[in-house]
C-alpha cells in the first residue's frame, strides 16, 4: 500500500482558510446573541435561579456598579451563545486541522471532537444541577449572625463562568487520556501504576480551576479522578499509534525535528520575499 501524501498549501492559503474559519465561528456566535438577546432577563434569572434558591427569605441580589443592570444580562447571553455555538466554532477548528492529517488519525479524530463536545457540556449541566446547589446553601448558611447575604449579580456571573468553565475543562479528561496513550505518549500500564500521584493531581487541578472553597475543589476532583478511570477503560478500543509505520516508508521526511522546521521557515521567508518582489514589479 503506497503512503498516503497531503497536499502542501502557502502560507496565504492557510491564512485565508484561518480568517474563513473564524468569520463563520464567529458569524454564529453573533447570530445566536441576536436572537437570544430580548430574552436576557429571562438566561440571566436562569443562571442565578440555584442561588436565589438558597437565599434567605426577603434576601435578594444586588448591583452596585452603575451600569451592571443592563450589561449584566447581556454578558451572560454573550456567553450563552458561545456556548450554545460551540459545536459549530470547534467545527470549524476541526476543518481548518483536518487537511493536515491523514485518513488513520481523521478516524478517530471525530469521535473524540464529538465526544469533547459532549463532555464540555455535560461537565457544565453538572456544574449547573449537582455543584451549583450544594455549594451556594454552604455559602449562605455559613453567612455569620447579623450578616445578610445579598450578592452582587456581576460577581456571581463572574464566579458561575469560573465554575462553567472549571468544570467543562475538568470532565475532558477521558479525551485527553486516550489522547496520551494514542500518541504513545504514555501506557494504560504506567497510568495504573502512577494511579496515586494522577489522584493527587486532581485535587491540584480542583485547587487551581475552582474558586478558593474546599467544596468546589472535592466536587471537581472526585469526577476527574472517575472520568480518568473511565478513559483507561475505553482507550483500550482505540489502535496506539506506530512509530515509523503510520506514514509509510518515508515517515522520517514528515517528522518534526529540527532540519524539517529549518526547511519550512526557509519556504515561507521565501515565499515573502517573492510576493514583495511581485509587488514591487506590479508597482
Amino acid at each position: 500500500m503506497e503512503p498516503e501524501e497531503l497536499k502542501e498549501e502557502t502560507l496565504l492559503s492557510h491564512l485565508v482558510e484561518l480568517r474563513s474559519r473564524l468569520l463563520k465561528a464567529g458569524s454564529c456566535v453573533l447570530l445566536l446573541f441576536l436572537c437570544m438577546a430580548p430574552f436576557s432577563d429571562f438566561i440571566f434569572s436562569s443562571v442565578a435561579l440555584p442561588l436565589m434558591r438558597q437565599l434567605p427569605e426577603g434576601s435578594s441580589m444586588i448591583a452596585t456598579q452603575v451600569a451592571s443592570p443592563f450589561l449584566t444580562p447581556f454578558k451572560t447571553t454573550m456567553f450563552a451563545a458561545l456556548f450554545l455555538s460551540m459545536p459549530v466554532v470547534l467545527y470549524q477548528i476541526w476543518s481548518f486541522a483536518a487537511p493536515g492529517l491523514y485518513y488513520k488519525e481523521k478516524r478517530f479524530a471525530v469521535p473524540l471532537l464529538v465526544s469533547s463536545i459532549a463532555l464540555f457540556y455535560l461537565g457544565t449541566v453538572f456544574a449547573y444541577v449537582v455543584v451549583f446547589p450544594i455549594v451556594f446553601a454552604f455559602f449562605t448558611s455559613a453567612a455569620p449572625t447579623g450578616v445578610a447575604v445579598m450578592t452582587d449579580i456581576t460577581s456571581y456571573l463572574d464566579f458561575v463562568l469560573v465554575l462553567f468553565f472549571a468544570f467543562g475543562v475538568a470532565f475532558e479528561v477521558p479525551v485527553v487520556t486516550i489522547l496520551l496513550i494514542i500518541f504513545g505518549v504514555t501506557t494504560p500500564q504506567k497510568l495504573k501504576k502512577n494511579r496515586s500521584y494522577i489522584i493527587i493531581g486532581s485535587f491540584v487541578i480542583g485547587m487551581i480551576l475552582t474558586p478558593p472553597d474546599v467544596i468546589s475543589q472535592f466536587l471537581i476532583a472526585i469526577p476527574i479522578w472517575l472520568l480518568f478511570e473511565g478513559g483507561l477503560i475505553f482507550s483500550s478500543f482505540f489502535k496506539v499509534r506506530e512509530n515509523g509505520k503510520q506514514r509509510g516508508s518515508n515517515s522520517s521526511e514528515n517528522d518534526w525535528t529540527s532540519k524539517s522546521h529549518n526547511d519550512m521557515m526557509d519556504k515561507v521567508e521565501q515565499e515573502m520575499n517573492d510576493n514583495v518582489k511581485n509587488n514591487e514589479l506590479k508597482k
